[in-house]
């Protein structure tokens, strides 16, 4: 009894403190920086009262501001997508980055780059329509394809390799177009890859928020039936889920959080991976009605310690996301590798 009213009492606590949190971050990524900003003069800025310095009014609205929301939504997307996935894949191990969806998204975004010769602040909004629709067909396709072979293969390891075959594949033909565009697109594509929240302009993120939000609330919506789909596909089917739509809209918006994300910010790996698990680690349950806002929360919060970190607070020097995401990340992949071996591990 006392486990159960411990837990009634986390689970109703769970999303308020989550809440509070990725507020404190927010606060937290708009102070530091090469140029230290105190927190009330952030607040008179936000207000829209005069302070101290009119060059940090700049600092706050054009710089941190929008690279702080885009951490926040682009954690939220990338750990919903995975945990929509492991969810559809039944294995703890699967997401956005391990089953090739990165790499996918990473060839819808070249082609539009490379082959058209600008990036895509320079077409405008045709140009951050463009790579958000190449860059989600590129994830539907590879995940399209892994859902394929997962009918005829049952053993989650194997689906795991074949994820990462797809993964090398798509990243081949990224690689040889790379070898015959202008050495200008070739850096333009290669700083994209290291990953990056502080690269979206407001014209953009006209773009990058509404589809983000709309796609977190088709998550939301959807999360009945990932609790239905984690009894078994045949049990679900029994109780009147047709499992064919029910994978469509899941792979689709799946595919379109990663996607979405990856368009603006690059191939952030591991936070799509890593969230889901710390989430179901806390609150010790599977309702996806529960985890689903709870891993966009965390998954926020996480993204924006990761770009707090790779700010290098104090100094002109920026790291590349992708290694911070990997060293908070990997050390959670090791963990769950390690509960599954010990049969401790859920999804």
């Amino acid at each position: 009894m006392k486990l159960v009213r411990r837990f009634r009492l986390v689970s109703r606590w769970s999303i308020p403190i989550l809440l509070l949190v990725l507020l404190v971050a927010m606060g937290w990524n708009l102070t530091i920086g090469s140029a230290d900003i105190p927190p009330a003069a952030i607040a008179r800025i936000l207000l829209g009262q005069d302070t101290e310095s009119a060059s940090w009014q700049t600092i706050v609205f054009q710089f941190r501001l929008p690279e702080t929301l885009t951490a926040t939504l682009a954690g939220a997307s990338l750990a919903v997508s995975g945990l929509q996935m492991q969810t559809l894949f039944r294995n703890p191990l699967a997401g956005p980055f391990v089953l090739g969806i990165n790499a996918g998204a990473s060839l819808g975004v070249a082609l539009v780059v490379l082959l058209a010769g600008r990036t895509a602040s320079q077409w405008g909004w045709l140009g951050n329509l463009g790579s958000v629709v190449a860059a989600s067909v590129g994830a539907s396709l590879v995940l399209s394809l892994a859902i394929a072979v997962a009918q005829w293969i049952r053993s989650s390891t194997t689906l795991l390799l074949l994820g990462l075959m797809f993964g090398y594949i798509t990243n081949a033909a990224v690689t040889i177009l790379l070898h015959f565009s202008p050495t200008e697109q070739v850096q333009a594509y290669l700083t994209w890859t290291f990953g990056s929240f502080g690269g979206v302009s407001w014209l953009q993120m006209r773009v990058f928020l509404p589809v983000v939000l709309v796609s977190l609330l088709g998550a939301h919506l959807l999360s009945k039936i990932l609790n239905l789909l984690l009894l078994g596909e045949q049990r679900a089917q029994g109780l009147g889920v047709s499992v064919k739509v029910a994978r469509f809209w899941v792979v689709a918006n799946a595919s379109l959080l990663a996607g979405v994300t990856t368009a603006f910010c690059g191939p952030i790996a591991f936070l799509g991976i890593a969230v889901p698990h710390l989430s179901r680690a806390w609150l010790q349950t599977l309702d996806r009605r529960v985890l689903l806002p709870a891993t966009a929360l965390l998954g926020g919060i996480l993204a924006l310690v990761a770009s707090a970190i790779a700010s290098l607070p104090g100094s002109q020097t920026i790291l590349p996301l992708n290694s911070v995401t990997a060293l908070i990340g990997a050390p959670v992949v090791v963990w769950t590798i390690i509960s599954q071996r010990r049969g401790k591990g859920e999804f």
